[in-house]
């Protein structure tokens, strides 16, 4: 199965960060592989504090055998071991945010993992860096593909 997986730091050494994500994810899931990988943009915080630092944004996509449950827990598990607490304010400051976008056509609503994404469509800082590597991917449940989604946003 191919995932699309955001990550985002803006505490620390956020370049560091991110390349941490990704090898720890390399190294935790078993039998996965890097199928591309998107440069990495610096973005303005998006409902945060006032003050709070900028943000390196990048998407890449991994095929694993494992079902999204699964590869979310190693998500979750990441950002803690990056230094993230689990109870945490809402758009607060962070080491590294992982957040699972897609995963191939499935769609769930479940409350811990809702796919794909349900703001992704909305946000520059996830739609740029995805159109880097998948331009023409339409979602499940949109009629765009990300390339035009992006063209959309103002």
């Amino acid at each position: 199965m191919n995932f699309g997986i955001a990550l985002g730091s803006n505490v620390g050494d956020r370049a560091a960060n991110i390349q941490r994500g990704v090898e720890l994810l390399m190294e935790l899931v078993p039998g996965i592989r890097l199928n591309a990988s998107a440069r990495v943009y610096e973005t303005e915080p998006v409902d945060c504090a006032p003050g709070t630092q900028a943000f390196l944004n990048t998407v890449i996509e991994v095929a694993a055998d494992c079902l999204p449950q699964e590869l979310h827990t190693h998500l979750k598990a990441i950002e803690q071991a990056l230094g993230r607490p689990e109870q945490r304010e809402r758009n607060s400051p962070r080491t590294l945010d992982l957040d699972l976008l897609y995963a191939d056509d499935v769609v769930s609503d479940d409350p811990v993992l809702t796919l794909p994404h349900p703001r992704m469509h909305l946000r520059r800082f996830v739609l740029e860096p995805l159109a880097d590597i998948r331009p023409e991917l339409v979602l499940p449940g949109q009629q765009e593909s990300v390339a035009d989604l992006l063209a959309g946003l103002e």
